[in-house]
C-alpha cells in the first residue's frame, strides 16, 4: 500500500531532507586523496546526531555504519573502512537521517582528485538521469514513466541500468511502497498522486548491468569490475509538481533547519 503524506508530514520530511542534504554538502568538502571512508562515516554520524537526528542506516537490518561508501566498481551498500581514497577514484555516498519520525535519503557520486573523463561522464549522465526522473514525479503520471526516463537517457549514452536494486517509497520508514525501478515503460505501474514521496535513485554502470554481493553480505559490486555511479533524491509529489526535499535550500534558510 502506498502511504500518502499530509502537509504536516511533508513539512517534517522537508526538514529531514534538508538535514541530509546539508550533511552531504559538508561531506563533499572532505573528499580528497588520503581520506578514509571510515573518517567520512564518523563525520556524518556526528553531524546527524548533533542536529538531533538519528543515522537511519546504522543498525538497519544489521548494517553497521551511518553511510554507505561505495568506491569505483562498488555499486551500493559499501562498508566504510580504513581504505584511503586515491586520486582518480569515484565515491558514492548514500546517507539517510531520521528526524522527528520521518526519513530523508540521498546519494551522490563524487570524483576524488583528478579523475578520468570517462568516469566524470558517467557521473554527469547519472545526475541527468536523476533530474529527468524527478520531472516525472507528477500527479497523473505513472511509476513506469520514472524508470523509462532513466533508462532511455542512460542507454542513449551507452550505460547499463542496475536492475537488482531499485528506488522506493519513503516516509516514516526508509523503505515503503512502491518500488521505483530505473527501467520501465511509459504509462505503466502505479498512478502517481499528490502526497506520494519517493526515493528516486538511478544506478548506472559503465560495463554490464549484472552485480554480485561480496562476502560481507552487503557490498554490491559490478561483475566485470567496471565503475558504477549512484545518485538519489527524496522527492515529494505535489499539486504543483515534484519537490526534491533533499536539494539544499538557500543558505539563509539553512540555519532554521539546524536550529
Amino acid at each position: 500500500m502506498i502511504i500518502g503524506k499530509s502537509k504536516r508530514d511533508l513539512e517534517k520530511m522537508r526538514a529531514a531532507g534538508q538535514l541530509v542534504g546539508l550533511v552531504h554538502r559538508k561531506l563533499r568538502r572532505m573528499i580528497q586523496p588520503g581520506v578514509t571512508t571510515l573518517e567520512i562515516d564518523k563525520a556524518a554520524e556526528k553531524m546527524i546526531r548533533d542536529a538531533g537526528a538519528v543515522p537511519t542506516f546504522k543498525g538497519y537490518n544489521g548494517f553497521p555504519y551511518s553511510i554507505c561508501a561505495s568506491v569505483n566498481e562498488e555499486v551500493v551498500h559499501g562498508f566504510p573502512s580504513s581504505r584511503k581514497l586515491k586520486d582518480g577514484d569515484i565515491l558514492s555516498i548514500d546517507c539517510g537521517v531520521t528526524l522527528n519520525g520521518f526519513v530523508g535519503d540521498m546519494a551522490v557520486t563524487i570524483p576524488v582528485g583528478r579523475v578520468q573523463p570517462e568516469r566524470l561522464e558517467l557521473i554527469r549522465v547519472a545526475e541527468e538521469c536523476l533530474e529527468l526522473a524527478i520531472e516525472q514525479c507528477r500527479p497523473g503520471k505513472h511509476v513506469g514513466d520514472i524508470g523509462w526516463a532513466v533508462q532511455q537517457h542512460a542507454e542513449a549514452h551507452g550505460y547499463t541500468i542496475v536492475r537488482d536494486y531499485v528506488g522506493h517509497g519513503i516516509g516514516r520508514r526508509m523503505h515503503e511502497d512502491p518500488q521505483i525501478p530505473n527501467y520501465g515503460l511509459p504509462d505503466t505501474g502505479n498512478k502517481i498522486k499528490a502526497g506520494y514521496v519517493f526515493a528516486v535513485e538511478p544506478m548506472l554502470n559503465m560495463g554490464v548491468a549484472q552485480t554480485k554481493t561480496l562476502p560481507d553480505g552487503w557490498t554490491v559490486v559490478t561483475v566485470d569490475g567496471q565503475p558504477s555511479a549512484h545518485v538519489e533524491h527524496t522527492v515529494a509529489v505535489t499539486e504543483n509538481g515534484p519537490e526534491a526535499l533533499t536539494r539544499v535550500v538557500e543558505e539563509v534558510q539553512q540555519s532554521r533547519i539546524l536550529a
